[in-house]
């Protein structure tokens, strides 16, 4: 029987897919969302509409990736069940298909240092990783790679990752992102835009530890 923490987790992972929408950062269904549990994940089902969702129907899978057979999780969940395997400090995931990171990522284009914001997500660039088909063992291993020493990243072709501590943080982090993709897209409309040295978005990093949605 889900414990009253199971089923406040599970209704977190519905709301943060409703507020992913409402702001504008993924359409339909094409997103999902995952949170360490115990020893495995809750993962938002497989072609659900947000508003339709159920908490039972948010899927508990194993990291070995065993899963209730009744329920239907998310064709993405290799990517979510390896980061969680390879990131011990990580607490969720958020996938979504944001539109400048996406244009972006059909562009094959990392986020260079265009703005000391990036450092938020770990580093002097948000990478992005190569293009595989979705819900496949290659993407996942194509994302785990980018993700390395960062927060966030892009995926080819397809929409972006960002990762935290909470829910709360890693849905703050996928908003900066798409920010960060529409300044960058605005700069090339412009021009070649210049870009901040490493050394200073190390030290901004440095300055920032903790910055973002303070933890409850």
């Amino acid at each position: 029987m889900p414990t009253r923490n199971d089923r406040e987790k599970r209704q977190s992972i519905i709301d943060a897919c409703l507020r992913m929408n409402a702001l504008g950062i993924n359409q339909g269904t094409s997103g999902n969302i995952s949170l360490r549990h115990g020893d495995g994940m809750l993962i938002t089902p497989t072609s659900t509409p947000y508003e339709a969702m159920k908490p039972e129907q948010i899927v508990y899978m194993h990291l070995d990736g065993n899963h209730d057979p009744a329920l239907r999780p998310s064709s993405e969940w290799r990517f979510h069940r390896d980061i969680l395997k390879a990131r011990p400090e990580v607490q969720a995931i958020v996938h979504a298909h944001p539109p400048y990171s996406t244009m972006l990522a059909i562009m094959g284009m990392e986020i260079p240092p265009v703005h000391y914001m990036v450092a938020v997500a770990g580093g002097d660039t948000i990478r992005c990783a190569p293009y595989a088909t979705f819900g496949t063992q290659e993407l996942s291993e194509h994302a785990v790679r980018a993700l390395e020493g960062r927060l966030a990243c892009l995926l080819e072709h397809h929409g972006m990752i960002a990762i935290g501590p909470s829910l709360a943080k890693a849905m703050w982090l996928a908003v900066e992102v798409e920010t960060l993709a529409r300044q960058y897209h605005g700069c090339l409309q412009i021009g070649t835009p210049p870009l901040l040295s490493k050394e200073e978005i190390e030290k901004v990093r440095l300055r920032m530890a903790g910055y973002g949605h303070a933890e409850e």
